[in-house]
């Protein structure tokens, strides 16, 4: 196939959404399909490039976040369309909505991807809960997604969530893939039981909705506060606020961005992976840490998808209660028998998540995107 995948951005790798988008172009390509871009940033084999557009207001916060939006360019969408048998599309912003009408015109299906979470815009402009507006927003995004036959989601959770907005389309439940490079090294985590110290992470963007405040409260309320070394890797806009607030651990946090060379390093020299977020569409970062052999504990989060990696009620913790994490914290750190046998299990478990799986079903989607549209 000839496949076209439109996104605004694809250059920035501290953003989720572009690594799932490059990794699926990466791997479509070794499968013998040809795959053009459409997007901002520097030109590539096969990349179209449109400049960027940086509307006033909502420009600054779009940076904080490591996103830009696309000028949606005729002229070089045409070109891109040219002979491809189908267009998949990742937001539904000007350079989607311009693609969409464009391969309409020249008879090309198009398939969608939902990766923005109304709730990701109502929590970091401090509207966390405005859930009319986060409703509002559903309603704007069905506007575009209802024009498409097939649309991706990352998890159950957000197709459960469009099927409630009345989203029309035939949701195809993919998720994002975890890589082979993501997997125990068991040398290491021998090495790690004969140290004093516990490695506490978690990965993921610094913004409102991930809630890295209560991953420092509860090392602050565990009773091995003295020994617990936090982690965070992630860059965002609560960074200086997370620091400070983290300034007061008996063992100061790490704060970095990681290459996933380096970040694989990191997660097998940690002990325990938690993840607090509140508004989550899937959370890859997650299964990435438990692939690697971390048991995790993850918020119970009515609004988050990440909950779904959750074996059993110990590795779920009340969303916002900082004592029940650090519960559940102390829970494993004493139970290290237990720990190990439930780590060689989420390794198992996993596996459900491989990458090839993804792209298996991505092109199972775009072959019946064409069938439908003959």
């Amino acid at each position: 196939m000839t496949i076209v995948l439109v996104i605004d951005v694809f250059d920035q790798k501290k953003n989720g959404t572009t690594m799932s988008a490059r990794r699926f172009t990466e791997l479509l390509r070794e499968r013998g399909h040809e795959v053009r871009v459409i997007s901002t940033g520097k030109p590539e084999k096969d990349k179209f490039v449109v400049k960027t557009v940086r509307p006033p207001i909502i420009n600054s916060l779009c940076e904080k976040q490591s996103f830009q939006f696309a000028k949606a360019d005729k002229k070089v969408i045409r070109e891109a369309l040219k002979g491809a048998d189908v267009v998949h599309l990742y937001m539904a912003f000007p350079l989607e909505i311009k693609a969409l009408r464009e391969a309409r015109k020249m008879g090309i299906p198009c398939t969608g991807a939902f990766h923005i979470q109304p709730e990701n815009i109502t929590y970091n402009i401090n509207m966390k809960r405005a859930e009319w507006l986060a409703w509002i927003i559903y309603r704007l995004f069905r506007r575009f997604y209802n024009k498409l036959d097939h649309v991706h989601c990352p998890s159950e959770f957000i197709a459960s969530q469009l099927k409630k907005h009345k989203y029309k389309a035939k949701l195809h439940v993919i998720s994002n893939g975890i890589t082979k490079e993501f997997v125990p090294d068991k040398e290491v985590m021998e090495q790690n039981k004969i140290k004093n110290r516990i490695d506490v992470l978690m990965i993921g963007r610094l913004s409102p909705e991930k809630r890295q405040d209560l991953a420092i409260e509860a090392v602050k309320l565990s009773k091995y506060s003295s020994r617990i070394h936090l982690h965070f890797a992630g860059f965002g806009p609560m960074e200086k606020e997370y620091k400070k607030m983290a300034s007061t651990l008996h063992n100061p946090a790490t704060f970095n961005f990681y290459d996933q060379k380096d970040l694989i390093n990191l997660i097998h020299s940690c002990d325990l992976y938690v993840h607090t977020s509140e508004i989550e569409i899937e959370a890859i970062a997650c299964i990435e840490a438990i692939s690697c052999g971390l048991v995790p504990v993850i918020a119970n989060s009515k609004k988050s998808a990440a909950k779904q990696f959750a074996l059993d009620e110990r590795s779920l913790f009340e969303s916002g209660n900082a004592q029940d994490l650090a519960d559940k914290i102390d829970y494993w750190i004493e139970n290290p028998d237990e720990k190990k046998r439930m780590s060689e299990k989420y390794v198992l478990y996993s596996r459900n998540y491989d990458i090839n799986k993804s792209i298996d079903k991505a092109e199972a989607m775009f072959m019946e995107a064409i069938r439908d549209a003959r």
